[in-house]
């Protein structure tokens, strides 16, 4: 690592403390991908933060002047960000997810999953946004998809389940953070393991899929967060295969799985070359993310059943 200077001589508004982030982080390089992916972006979200300021500001805020506890306070988080490597989120303990602010810490991910704009969409054509009642966050983490889904279903309820008791902590201080207690529930389950005899019109999952190969070459701001929320198996298809075989129990007549599996999408199609996902395309970035209906679970259930043993 270069030896760094944090003397900010000459450094006065919020413009002049972005940009010198900025040039700091790339000077490092730090890699970006948690939320934002550029050094300038990084800077910004870490000096809004001390200064309390909304994400976007009137112009003559960029020249507004810092007070000298101000720059100790970013240039502290400067400090931190390079010397630690530990994403943004994770250093002033928020990260934003479809449009809303979520509390997170070193027990869930970052929130980053582009399932953000299928939310924005209300996943259409794929549900009918009043006829959906019941929804599950399976792997939820911070709880960021479950309730940011309600944004797109005003009539329904959603499930937040995860493994991690943890991250499930993340989770319920979301759901109090927004007063969704009888909405928004935050369940401990080994995937479907305690959820026997519930039924939904969407489940919506972003496992883990991180294979070996990947895990073995993350950048080091991945390896702050929780393994248990990246990494899955050889080929990244342990949790999906499970939940492929196991979703249509708990989907309505009419109900659609929707889950993440990033690169490992080559890997899922060379596994179930029978099966008919739909693989979405992203305005916003983002890849790997398929739709399937409960009826065409059903078709291949033998199939989905027989794919379990690679990961047992």
């Amino acid at each position: 690592m270069t030896q760094l200077n944090y003397q900010y001589e000459g450094l006065e508004s919020v413009i002049d403390f972005v940009r010198w982030g900025g040039s700091l982080f790339n000077q490092n390089q730090l890699f970006f991908g948690h939320g934002t992916d550029n050094a300038f972006d990084e800077a910004k979200v870490l000096v809004f933060h001390a200064l309390q300021l909304p994400q976007q500001i009137p112009e003559p805020y960029w020249q507004a002047r810092l007070t000298k506890a101000e720059r100790s306070q970013v240039t502290e988080l400067f400090r931190r960000r390079i010397e630690t490597r530990k994403p943004a989120a994770y250093l002033i303990g928020e990260a934003w997810f479809a449009g809303i602010r979520f509390n997170v810490n070193e027990s869930t991910l970052v929130p980053r999953s582009p399932i953000a704009e299928l939310i924005a969409q209300q996943f259409r054509p794929w549900v009918e946004s009043e006829q959906v009642e019941h929804v599950l966050d399976m792997c939820t983490g911070s709880g960021c998809i479950g309730i940011a889904c309600l944004k797109a279903f005003p009539n329904a309820d959603v499930d937040l389940v995860d493994i991690s008791p943890e991250a499930l902590e993340v989770a319920q201080s979301n759901i109090e953070l927004y007063q969704l207690d009888g909405i928004a529930s935050a369940i401990q389950s080994d995937l479907f393991s305690n959820l026997v005899g519930k039924k939904y019109d969407l489940i919506v999952s972003n496992p883990p899929y991180v294979d070996e190969i990947e895990m073995d070459h993350l950048p080091e701001e991945f390896k702050q967060e929780p393994s248990l929320g990246l990494a899955a198996g050889k080929d990244g298809l342990d949790l999906v295969r499970r939940i492929l075989a196991e979703a249509s129990e708990h989907l309505t007549e009419e109900g659609v799985l929707i889950v993440e599996v990033g690169v490992s999408q080559y890997y899922l199609e060379q596994e179930y070359p029978e099966l008919p996902f739909y693989w979405f395309d992203f305005e916003q970035g983002g890849e790997g993310v398929f739709a399937i209906q409960k009826q065409e679970l059903d078709v291949f259930a033998d199939i989905l059943q027989e794919r379990l043993a690679p990961s047992a």
